[in-house]
């Protein structure tokens, strides 16, 4: 769709820039403070999980088939708890450790251990020179913030509506030994919302490595996080890597951070029987046993994966009218005018949305002079550069529907009238 305002004489853009500004600032004027920068639940989510703080007492029984949560030991996770996680990820729970309330915490450790000890008998990273890591683009800011805290060279992809650009990620991965892993959200993306098709999975299941240290981080943070009809479907990864005969090339990270209390839950992993091996020797020297009680209520309380989808049906029914919220508002305000596209997820936490060339900057600078906090521009890029300057990641998740609302209309305005400067600017 062309753009409205290129298509405007003189006199009509400078008209409707002037109209904007007006509307601008009556905005400014109600000094709005309104914060859509991050996708955290609402209180309303994390409320669904306050039942679950009643479930242990003093009196309460602590034991988990024969492990006690009240002390040391076990330090791979209480065997229901990595049941439960293992039913949620579809794997072997003899294969899956639950340490923590942080995947990424999780996610950071292996990249260390790779870093610092290598991965299966290979030298160290931080002794082969530069190595590389693959970030799908646009994506999630704190994988990239990982690897480039250890001085890995952060290597954008482009992301399609099926997954990363599988033709890219091939040619990096088998032509270059120096790519060494590749960062994935495999399921209702960060920040598209986008699932990956069976057909970029087997993709993945398929790659035949130059470096026989490189491995796939399969952050499949969003599994149960559907709140629209059936949702999307995603093929598991290690059935494909079964049926590709292949091993030793994925590790998969999960938590219930959304699903109950976040900086509270469980976070999981799980990956080949030789890699969890190697991982549970690393460990083993950071950690002495998990959070144990923790676990213990998470169980108690979830039960099982049908639990679990149950307890998810409670979150979609407060997080669908916010996606269809801005579904409407966008659609709305912008459909017609050609200035932006954005995706429209089935699950997850965020909206991505890219504006004209140029735009992304200015649209948040001013979303924030007018009372909207955003997601810095760039964010879901590498070092923060987004080489267009387009994207912008919308967390519609945690204001109330009335200041979502609100900050929409803000959003929009600002997209509205930065498009419409930059085409002033062009003449």
């Amino acid at each position: 769709m062309p753009n409205a305002y290129e298509a405007m004489n003189d006199a009509e853009l400078k008209a409707a820039i002037a109209d904007l500004e007006k509307q601008a600032d009556d905005l400014r004027a109600l000094d709005l403070k309104l914060d859509m920068a991050r996708g955290k639940p609402s209180p309303q989510q994390t409320a669904l999980s306050r039942p679950m703080l009643d479930l242990l007492t003093s009196e309460s029984d602590l034991s988990d088939e024969g492990v006690a949560a009240d002390n040391y030991g076990c330090p791979e996770g209480l065997p229901s708890a990595r049941r439960l996680a293992a039913e949620l990820l579809g794997v072997d729970e003899k294969n899956v450790i639950v340490n923590g309330s942080s995947s990424l915490n999780l996610m950071h450790d292996v990249v260390c251990n790779a870093y610092t000890h290598g991965i299966g008998g290979n030298k160290p990273w931080s002794q082969q020179g530069k190595v590389k890591f693959l970030c799908p683009a646009p994506g999630y800011d704190r994988h990239f913030t990982v690897t480039a805290r250890y001085g890995i060279e952060n290597v954008p992809v482009p992301m399609t509506a099926e997954g990363p650009d599988m033709d890219v990620v091939r040619r990096y991965v088998e032509e270059d030994p120096s790519v060494k892993g590749i960062w994935c959200v495999p399921m209702y993306a960060n920040p598209t919302g986008i699932t990956y098709s069976d057909e970029v999975v087997r993709a993945f299941a398929h790659l035949k490595p130059a470096a026989p240290d490189f491995r796939i981080f399969w952050d499949n943070a969003y599994c149960v996080h559907t709140f629209k009809g059936e949702g999307d479907h995603l093929l598991n990864i290690f059935d494909a890597l079964e049926e590709a005969g292949a091993s030793d090339l994925v590790y998969e990270f999960g938590s219930t951070a959304k699903v109950t209390f976040p900086s509270s839950g469980m976070a999981y992993m799980t990956a080949s029987p030789a890699d969890m091996a190697e991982v549970r020797a690393a460990f083993a020297s950071m950690r002495v046993s998990p959070e144990k009680i923790s676990q213990l209520a998470h169980v108690r309380f979830l039960k099982d994966a049908a639990g679990v989808r149950a307890h998810m049906e409670k979150h979609a029914a407060i997080v669908a009218p916010r996606f269809a919220l801005v579904e409407e508002k966008l659609t709305a305000s912008l459909a017609d005018l050609g200035v932006a596209t954005w995706t429209h997820p089935c699950g997850g936490y965020f909206v991505s949305f890219d504006g004209p060339e140029g735009s992304a900057k200015a649209i948040v600078s001013l979303a924030a002079e007018l009372g909207v906090k955003l997601t810095p521009a760039g964010a879901t890029w590498p070092y923060g550069k987004d080489p267009k300057d387009t994207n912008i990641r919308i967390a519609p998740t945690f204001p109330t529907l009335e200041e979502l609302g609100q900050a929409l209309d803000v959003f929009v305005v600002a997209v509205k009238l930065v498009s419409a400067r930059l085409v002033a600017e062009a003449r």
